[in-house]
């Protein structure tokens, strides 16, 4: 049963749930990931996934975006059932979904417009090359990095390839983004042009967002709402501030 702490969560008002998780259960042979889990993400919403490492966070991301299909439950997105639904189907779905992997999932033999043009060409059919190209600038003036247009990724730095994986993902305009530790490996500084990041594709978009994270101050600068996982299910539900005032020792550790 969730635990819902105190404080007020600022949420837009007369917000739509825009994902929607059902008792969901995963397991990998007898170790239970997920178990029973539920969770309403609402639109224009960031919540932020805390937990220990190997708590199933990056299972159940993975989970939502159909690159894993649990044993039991149900995941709506926007209303579609994705564990109901055909591959077809749910590669359809994925044009609604940008998921920003940890390792950037950035395709090195290409340069940075071709990895910008890949998905367009793939989900856009009818698309001009002119508007592959407007599109393609516009992604990369989003991240403040459209001087690399035409470079390889061997030549640039590990903050802004997240920032060019930022920009593929948002060239198809997905209302949904999930990010798998999205400030993990970076100094300081970058990871928070990243959170900033976060925060601008947000408000420009109107992105709905779960975010995985170890990283603290991540937590901070960019959750709504947070909700820490344990044992398979969300065990706590609150703003950032309700999670730092807790004197519950599973919530505690989290800020020692």
């Amino acid at each position: 049963m969730e635990n819902s702490l105190t404080g007020s969560i600022n949420l837009p008002e007369g917000r739509k749930a825009v994902i929607i998780i059902e008792n969901l259960s995963k397991q990998f042979g007898n170790h239970k990931v997920l178990v029973n889990l539920n969770l309403t993400v609402f639109e224009e919403e960031n919540v932020v996934i805390l937990g220990k490492s190997g708590c199933g966070k990056s299972v159940l991301i993975k989970c939502i975006i159909g690159l894993i299909k649990p044993q039991r439950g149900h995941i709506f997105v926007t209303g579609t059932d994705i564990t109901s639904i055909k591959y077809d189907k749910m590669d359809q779905m994925r044009t609604k979904i940008g998921f920003l992997f940890q390792s950037n999932a950035i395709y090195d033999s290409m340069t940075v417009r071709e990895n910008l043009e890949f998905p367009l060409r793939r989900n856009r059919v009818n698309i001009s090359q002119d508007q592959i190209n407007k599109l393609v600038c516009e992604a990369l003036e989003n991240v403040g990095l459209l001087h690399t247009i035409d470079m390889m990724p061997s030549e640039l730095s590990g903050g802004m390839l997240k920032r060019i994986a930022l920009a593929r993902i948002i060239i198809l305009k997905p209302k949904i983004i999930l990010y798998d530790e999205p400030t993990s490996g970076l100094d300081p500084v970058t990871a928070a042009e990243i959170e900033n990041l976060i925060l601008e594709l947000k408000k420009k978009y109107h992105t709905t967002s779960i975010i995985i994270s170890h990283d603290m101050n991540c937590v901070k600068k960019t959750a709504d709402r947070v909700i820490l996982l344990l044992d398979g299910s969300c065990y706590a539900a609150g703003t950032y501030a309700d999670f730092q005032n807790s004197n519950d020792t599973n919530i505690k550790q989290f800020f020692q």
